[in-house]
């Protein structure tokens, strides 16, 4: 196999999907995490804000994307959301593209998509690693985060895939449950990676 093994990384909200990142970072694995992409594009000096500043100019505040009145907008206005999705996703794909330029030294690139079987993502990822636990320990872990409430999590949750079918399309399931086994089960995975590499 040619260039790095590109993993993709997701799980519903409270999960332990960042938790589980980091734990690839540990074992040297370089992380492309979606949302900090999107964070830099809207920061000062980023490529997305006069993206946005030519949709929506209140959204641009001191040079960076204000994202409260983003939010604002696509709340008020139904075709907002895809118009910013539009102008967005390329330069998200762009920062893909250099983060594995940058890296293409490595065995293993992990790609940490929130929303990853939603948007398709698989189709471009080599394999796809879910972190799951239990509804009520989800919902425990959620509901313990300043300002969310029951409300929030089933209006996030009714915008993900359901848990058990992430499950049934990923190449890994990652438990959660406790950072011991999920930490095992990361070098499992990698473990299986350069196996999968050796056979290529």
């Amino acid at each position: 196999m040619k260039g790095p093994f590109l993993l993709g990384l997701t799980g519903s909200i409270g999960m332990g999907k960042s938790t589980t990142a980091q734990m690839f970072a540990g074992n040297g694995v370089p992380v492309w995490d979606a949302d900090a992409a999107v964070h830099q594009l809207y920061a000062k000096g980023g490529a997305g804000v006069a993206a946005i500043a030519g949709l929506h100019p209140p959204a641009v505040v001191t040079g960076s994307v204000d994202r409260t009145v983003l939010k604002d907008w696509i709340g008020g206005d139904p075709d907002a959301l895809k118009r910013i999705e539009d102008a967005i996703h390329p330069l998200v794909t762009e920062h893909r593209a250099i983060f594995i330029a940058e890296n293409d030294d490595a065995m293993v690139l992990l790609f940490d998509i929130p929303l990853l079987f939603e948007t398709g993502a698989e189709r471009w990822l080599d394999a796809v690693v879910v972190v799951s636990v239990p509804p009520e320990i989800q919902r425990e872990r959620v509901l313990a985060r300043p300002g969310m409430t029951a409300e929030m999590l089933n209006t996030i949750l009714a915008k993900q895939m359901p848990d058990a079918q992430k499950r049934q399309k990923a190449d890994y399931v990652i438990e959660t449950t406790t950072i011991d086994a999920a930490q095992d089960s990361v070098t499992k995975v990698l473990a299986d990676i350069r196996e999968r590499m050796r056979d290529a």
